[in-house]
C-alpha cells in the first residue's frame, strides 16, 4: 500500500488533482491547554522555539475537495428500535445525530437499501418482494432520511443494497443474472424516494462487500441517465481498492460510469492504482468500533488520517446508531447508542462528540490545504479553507492503545506530549483570533475525559502560535464561530425489556411496517390487515416472504423474529398462529441464544406445529436437535393458540386448551430472546403476542 507520510505529498482528482508537494514545506502553528486543564494556557510565546513547526499555507494552492462525515443506518437493521423511542426522545437522538451546530451534525445518510436478506443485525425489508408489487413506504430507511433531511436540508443521501429479493437472481443466489432488471431494481428505489417522500438520492452504489459486475455498473449509469438522473452518481464498490481500480484504469466506460472508489475499512491508506484513477476517493463504511472511548480515539484517528494518509475525502460511519438489541452481532458499535425504546434512554456517546470537531466547522465544498500531515512525536493535523477566507485546523494525539478501530489490525506507533509551532501563511497571515473547541479521552468508561469543550478564543501573534499537546487530545482551530455543544435534559434513566408484554398487532394505519420491538433475523414480519377474518384476528403481523433472498449473510433456511430480554430465563409465550399454506409451520420459542448473521445456529425452546398435524418441541432452529414430536389435531387455513412454558429445567407445551408435553430441558442455552417464525419462506399470521418472564440469568 501506499502511504502518505512526512515528506511525502497528496494526489487529487479531475480538478482537484494536486502534483506533489514536499511535506518539509508543511509548519503550523496554534495553542492551547495541557491535557486534562479545564481552560486554555497560552504557552510562552518568548520561550526559544526549538520544537517542531508546521506551516498553514494556500499560497501553492489546494489539495481535494472535502465531501463530509456520515453515518450508516443498515447494513443491517441498525436503526431498527429507534423508530419506537416515544417522543421527545426520539427527535432529541435525530438533533444529536443531524442537526447543524447541535452534536454530530452529519454531512452524509447512507442507508441500505432494503432487499428482504439478513445483513448483519436483521433484515430489512425491499419496496419489491415480488416481480409485480411496489412499496415505498415499508421499512424506516425512509423515515430516517425524511428526519435528516428535516434538520439538514443540505445532508447528502445514500443508497446501496446488500441483498436482493429472490425474484431477481431468476433461481441463482446472484443479482448480476440479468443485468437491466437489477438496475431497473435500484432505479424504481430512486425514483420511488423521490416521488413519494421528495427525497433526492445522490450516491448509490452497486453491492455491499461483495463482487462488482463491470457491465451491470455500465448499465445502471445508462438507466439513470434515461430517467432523468444524471445528477445521481455512482459509487464502487464499496469493497476493497482492488480489483475495482484496476478495473478502471483497464476500461473507459467503467472509468466513465464511476464518480466514487468507495473503499471499506482502509486502514487509513489507498494504493497506486486508486489515486491513477484521479476520481474521488472515500472511506465510504469504517469505524465500526464499540463507542466507548477507544471508539472515540478510533474515530479521530481516522477522520484525520484518512486523508493525511489516503486521500479519502469522506469518511462514513457504520454505524449511525447503535438502535438494536446489543447481544446481536456488534453491539453498541454506533457513534452513539439508542437501544431501549420501552424506557426512552439513550447515550451520547464519545463519537457523537469527536466528529462535532469536524462537522460543524467545514462543510462539504470545503477544500484541504496542500499542507497536512502527521506530528513529528505522533498524530497528525488536517486544515481545510472555504475559500472566502475561513480556516478550520483539527489535531489528533490519539495513541495506539486509546485508538484501536475494529478493522484493519493497527501497527504499533507511539506518540508523545510535544509542543508543535504553527505559522499561518498565505490568505491566512492576516488571521488574528481562532476559535478553540478541545476533547480528551480518558479511561474507556468515560472518566476524566473532556468532550468538546469551548476554550477561550486564540489570539495570533505575527501569524505564528504554539501549542501544548498532551495525549489522546482533539482540537479544533477554527475563524466559525457558530459550534456548539447542544444539549437535552438527562433521559430516563436504563431499564430492561418489560416482563410483562403483549402486542395484539390492532392497527390499522400502522406508521411503519413492522410491529415495535420486533427484530426479524430471517424473513420479513409486517402489519397485516386480513381482509378474509373478522373480529380478533383483523389486524395481524404476517410473514410475507415465499422465497429465499440473494443473501449478504447466511439467512436460516426457517423464518424468525426475535424480541425481549436476552437476559430472559424462566418465561411464558403465548401467541395465536395461523398456517397458511398446505405444507407449512410455524414456532413461537424462548431463550434464543443468536441472531444476526450467525441464525442459521440459533438454539434455544421451539414449539412447533405443522399443517400436516404434527408438531415438534427442538432445541434448535434448524430442528436438528428434537426434544419430542407426535401428533396434533393442526391443519392450514386455522387460527391455533400456542403456549410455551419455561421454567428452570422445564417446559411444557399447550395447543389451545390441549397439553401436548412436558419435559426436561437441555442444559443449554440458559438464557435468550423470544421469538416467532415459520419453518420455511412461506405466509403464515400472528395475533395477540403475550409474554410473562419471571426470571432473568444473571
Amino acid at each position: 500500500m501506499e502511504t502518505c507520510e512526512t515528506g511525502s505529498s497528496l494526489t487529487g482528482a479531475g480538478g482537484r488533482f494536486l502534483l506533489p508537494l514536499p511535506l518539509r514545506l508543511l509548519s503550523l502553528s496554534l495553542l492551547l491547554s495541557q491535557a486534562g486543564a479545564s481552560s486554555a494556557r497560552y504557552f510562552d510565546r518568548h520561550t526559544p522555539r526549538r520544537d517542531p513547526s508546521y506551516v498553514l499555507d494556500d499560497v501553492s494552492g489546494l489539495g481535494r475537495v472535502f465531501d463530509g462525515v456520515g453515518g450508516l443506518s443498515g447494513g443491517g437493521a441498525t436503526s431498527r428500535l429507534l423508530v419506537n423511542y416515544p417522543e421527545p426522545y426520539r427527535s432529541e437522538i435525530l438533533d444529536y445525530l443531524f442537526k447543524p451546530n447541535f452534536g454530530a451534525s452529519l454531512h452524509i445518510l447512507k442507508v441500505e437499501i432494503g432487499g428482504d436478506g439478513q445483513t448483519t443485525d436483521g433484515t430489512e425489508p425491499s419496496h419489491m418482494h415480488y416481480e409485480d408489487d411496489e412499496n415505498y413506504f415499508r421499512g424506516y430507511e425512509w423515515w430516517l432520511m425524511k428526519e435528516a433531511k428535516k434538520r439538514n436540508p443540505n445532508i447528502k443521501l445514500i443508497g446501496l443494497p446488500w441483498s436482493f429479493p429472490g425474484w431477481i437472481g431468476h433461481g441463482q443466489n446472484w443479482p448480476y443474472a440479468q443485468p437491466q432488471i437489477t438496475a431497473l431494481y435500484v432505479v424504481s428505489w430512486i425514483l420511488g424516494a423521490k416521488q413519494h417522500h421528495n427525497l433526492d438520492i445522490d450516491y448509490i452504489g452497486i453491492w455491499n462487500e461483495r463482487s462488482f459486475d463491470s457491465q451491470y455498473i455500465k448499465v445502471l449509469r445508462e438507466m439513470l441517465s434515461q430517467n432523468g438522473l444524471k445528477r445521481v452518481k455512482i459509487i464502487a464498490s464499496d469493497y476493497l481498492w482492488l480489483p475495482i481500480s484496476f478495473a478502471m484504469l483497464h476500461d473507459y466506460e467503467l472509468m466513465k460510469a464511476v464518480d466514487v472508489i468507495g473503499a471499506h475499512y482502509p486502514g487509513t491508506h489507498t494504493i497506486p492504482e486508486a489515486l491513477k484513477t484521479q476520481k474521488i476517493l472515500w472511506s465510504s463504511e469504517d469505524y465500526s468500533t464499540f463507542n466507548d472511548e477507544v471508539g472515540g480515539g478510533c474515530w479521530a484517528r481516522i477522520l484525520n488520517q484518512n486523508y493525511v494518509n489516503g486521500n479519502m475525502t469522506a469518511t462514513i460511519a457504520w454505524n449511525l446508531v447503535a438502535s438494536y438489541y446489543q447481544q446481536l452481532p456488534f453491539g453498541r458499535d454506533g457513534l452513539m447508542t439508542a437501544q431501549e425504546p420501552w424506557s426512552g434512554h439513550y447515550v451520547v456517546e464519545s463519537p457523537i462528540w469527536i466528529s462535532a470537531h469536524t462537522t460543524q466547522f467545514a462543510q462539504p465544498g470545503w477544500q484541504y490545504l496542500k499542507t497536512v500531515g502527521h506530528l513529528v512525536k505522533g498524530g497528525s493535523y488536517v486544515a481545510l479553507t472555504d475559500g472566502l477566507g475561513n480556516l478550520t485546523i483539527i489535531i489528533e494525539t490519539m495513541t495506539h492503545k486509546h485508538s484501536k478501530c475494529i478493522r484493519p489490525p493497527l501497527p504499533f506507533f507511539k506518540v508523545s506530549e510535544q509542543i508543535a509551532n504553527f505559522s499561518l501563511s498565505g490568505s491566512f497571515k492576516q488571521l488574528r483570533t481562532l476559535q478553540v473547541w478541545y476533547s480528551k479521552l480518558g479511561d474507556k468508561t468515560g472518566n476524566n475525559s473532556v468532550l468538546f469543550k469551548q476554550l477561550p478564543p486564540l489570539k495570533i501573534n505575527n501569524g505564528t502560535v504554539t501549542l501544548k499537546l498532551g495525549l489522546d487530545e482533539v482540537y479544533t482551530l477554527t475563524t466559525i464561530t457558530t459550534g456548539q455543544k447542544g444539549s437535552y435534559p438527562i433521559p430516563p434513566e436504563s431499564q430492561p425489556f418489560p416482563k410483562s408484554y403483549k402486542d395484539d398487532f390492532n392497527i390499522r394505519n400502522p406508521p411503519f411496517s413492522e410491529a415495535p420491538n420486533f427484530a426479524d433475523q430471517t424473513g420479513v414480519f409486517e402489519y397485516f390487515t386480513n381482509a378474509e377474518q373478522e373480529g380478533d384476528h383483523a389486524f395481524t403481523l404476517r410473514q410475507v416472504l415465499t422465497q429465499r433472498p440473494i443473501t449478504w449473510a447466511a439467512d436460516a433456511d426457517q423464518t424468525i423474529s426475535v424480541i425481549g430480554d436476552y437476559n430472559w430465563k424462566d418465561l411464558a409465550i403465548s401467541c395465536d398462529v395461523y398456517i397458511e399454506t398446505p405444507h407449512g409451520g410455524v414456532f413461537i420459542a424462548g431463550r434464543v441464544n443468536k441472531g444476526g448473521e450467525v441464525i442459521r445456529s440459533a438454539a434455544g425452546i421451539f414449539f412447533w406445529v405443522f399443517a400436516d398435524g404434527t408438531y415438534q418441541v427442538t432445541n434448535d432452529l434448524a430442528r436438528l436437535l428434537i426434544l419430542t414430536k407426535g401428533h396434533a389435531n393442526v391443519s392450514a387455513g386455522k387460527w391455533y393458540t400456542l403456549t410455551l412454558n419455561i421454567k428452570d429445567s422445564s417446559v411444557n407445551v399447550i395447543l389451545d386448551n390441549t397439553h401436548l408435553w412436558e419435559g426436561v430441558l437441555p442444559l443449554y442455552p440458559k438464557n435468550g430472546w423470544a421469538a416467532i417464525g415459520t419453518h420455511s419462506f412461506e405466509f403464515a399470521q400472528f395475533d395477540n403476542f403475550h409474554i410473562e418472564a419471571t426470571n432473568v440469568h444473571s
